[in-house]
């Protein structure tokens, strides 16, 4: 099984959440009294079903083929005000930026950021109350209880979004699969053609005195990828997560640098204007190609407000540069 086929994003699952116990509606009795008052407990609530945030957790692989999860149903009161026990909750572990919403209205419920943080998705049915609670100075043996509430059942969406604190962004064939794979030990699927990556790649990248920082490489932009085009919308949105964007063109672009880099800006801004708030840093690559002369004409033309930087992976070229100035980046 390739990467490919182990990296999952997005799943749909059904969540049924137990129904309350019924409160009891026993009236007290034992060897000295004949006609106690009522002493009927509550009935316990149903499970909820549950999303918890695991940090070892990279993908929804686990939840891909768990369609139905269903929490347990909450137990009858007892006789001496006993609770029933509450149904057993339903736990569904996820990796941290993962939204939940609504499958039916698209609504956002929550995201899950932290390790063990927990939300609940789908809550169970309230327990019944027992018939002790319904003792008025007119009606001392009140002998109904209340029946528990009945669970739900939600079809919810469960959506990752890449916690990444660099993303890369490119077109097809940009050279960012190759420069993941030189500063990380990923191993990303690398050939010389467009869309090579169908799913994002995490690289962590180690830097001086022990430190490092998660780069990720999410598949090529193409142009029109916000209207959908390509593998479009569904990388885009990885990219919202991550704190610092690092624009690769390479330097055998058809275009100017500027074009290929206004392209790219344009699509993110279609999508999602809030991206183009985001640290931008722009990497020449393949600049094993230029001699000085052609780098010193290309930078007269180079997007003036970004910070920019020659590089080449397969030379190891402006490498150790490029991880300076994305950690200055990342903590500005």
């Amino acid at each position: 099984m390739s990467q490919g086929s182990n990296f999952v994003d997005y799943v749909k699952i059904c969540c049924r959440s137990g129904h309350g116990g019924p409160g009891s509606a026993h009236l007290h009795r034992d060897v000295f009294t004949a006609k106690g008052g009522p002493d009927g407990g509550d009935g316990g609530r149903g499970g909820h079903v549950i999303v918890k945030g695991n940090a070892q957790l990279w993908t929804l692989l686990h939840l891909k083929y768990r369609k139905h999860v269903i929490a347990g149903d909450g137990e009858s009161g007892g006789s001496s005000q006993r609770s029933g026990k509450t149904g057993r909750d339903e736990i569904l572990e996820v990796p941290l930026g993962t939204i939940a919403r609504n499958a039916e209205t698209g609504e956002v419920l929550f995201e899950i950021n932290a390790d063990g943080e927990t939300k609940i998705i789908t809550p169970g049915g309230r327990g019944g109350l027992g018939n002790w609670h319904f003792k008025t100075p007119t009606q001392q043996t009140p002998r109904f209880a209340q029946p528990g509430e009945d669970g739900r059942e939600d079809w919810n969406v469960l959506e990752l979004k890449l916690l990444a604190d660099v993303g890369l962004v490119g077109f097809p064939n940009a050279g960012k699969s190759t420069l993941l794979s030189v500063v990380s030990a990923a191993k990303p699927e690398i050939a010389d053609y467009a869309f090579t990556t169908l799913v994002p790649n995490l690289g962590i990248v180690s830097y001086r005195d022990n430190r490092s920082f998660v780069m990720a490489d999410i598949p090529g932009i193409i142009e029109g990828a916000s209207q959908g085009k390509g593998l479009g919308i569904r990388f885009l949105r990885h990219i919202e997560r991550n704190s610092t964007l690092l624009f690769m063109v390479p330097a055998d672009t058809n275009r100017t640098i500027k074009q290929e880099y206004d392209i790219l800006l344009n699509e993110l801004n279609e999508y999602n204007p809030e991206l183009m708030h985001k640290p931008r840093v722009l990497a020449i690559t393949k600049a094993d190609m230029l001699d000085q002369e052609l780098q010193e004409e290309m930078e007269k033309e180079l997007p003036k407000n970004v910070p920019h930087i020659f590089i080449s992976a397969v030379a190891q070229k402006g490498i150790t540069e490029l991880k300076d100035l994305l950690w200055r980046e990342i903590n500005k």
